[in-house]
């Protein structure tokens, strides 16, 4: 979060599921796998050290969106039709599902708070960021929700001192 101090952090998570790591993991320039199984194996430090001790990104920037029921957080929302999702994705921005529901006519249908994360990529953080805000505007069910400022004014990469 940007503060009047500068960049604050509030938290990170790391979990497959949340949005934080949906939006990192498609800048992975490498196989996830083989750095996986490196960590089990406890001999992380020569695959990372191969690349100065992190793994490398591939150049750009990618800037995820939640899509939320209209009560997030203090309740679900469920059944609810979501359309827009094959636009989205026409658009080229990665849609990851986490309160949804496959219906028997194959689309799908809201069944939690936080829907779905879309992330939008780009050459900039401000090519990315449009990229998710027009992805995230094709996806429509009822009571949608979602923060209209992430990425908006971030500081450039170098930029903090």
């Amino acid at each position: 979060m940007l503060t009047a101090d500068g960049p604050a952090l509030l938290e990170c998570n790391a979990r497959f599921g949340d949005p934080e790591t949906q939006v990192v993991l498609p800048r992975l320039a490498v196989a996830l796998g083989p750095l996986l199984l490196a960590a089990a194996r406890g001999a992380l430090g020569p695959v990372a050290g191969a690349h100065g001790g992190v793994a490398p990104a591939l150049p750009g920037a990618a800037v995820g969106i939640v899509l939320a029921g209209g009560a997030y957080p203090a309740a679900s929302s469920r059944g609810d039709r979501i359309a827009g999702l094959a636009e989205a994705q026409g658009q080229g921005a990665l849609v990851f599902h986490a309160g949804t529901r496959r219906r028997a006519d194959g689309t799908f249908e809201t069944n939690g708070g936080r829907i779905l994360t879309v992330v939008g990529r780009g050459a900039s953080l401000a090519d990315a960021r449009d990229a998710a805000e027009d992805a995230a505007d094709a996806i429509v069910f009822e009571g949608v929700h979602r923060r209209h400022d992430i990425a908006s004014g971030a500081v450039p990469v170098g930029a903090v001192r």
